[in-house]
């Protein structure tokens, strides 16, 4: 029933979100429990703020461009 299958949808969204949170602590350096936290609602970042927090690797600027 409708029921069930909205069970197993918000299942599989915690199992995939639970992937994802291991994947940004392996990459950025920070915990899981910080991830976790970091993740558990909307949570934006600028480009120097993701290159800060580790998320990317540089920030590309246009010639003459400053932080």
């Amino acid at each position: 029933g409708q029921a069930s299958d909205i069970d197993i949808q918000a299942r599989e969204m915690l199992y995939i979100k639970g992937l994802l949170n291991e994947i940004l602590a392996k990459h950025t350096g920070k915990t899981l429990d910080q991830v976790k936290v970091d993740t558990d609602r909307d949570y934006y970042l600028s480009a120097d703020e993701a290159q800060a927090y580790g998320l990317i690797d540089e920030v590309v600027r246009r010639d003459g461009e400053e932080k």
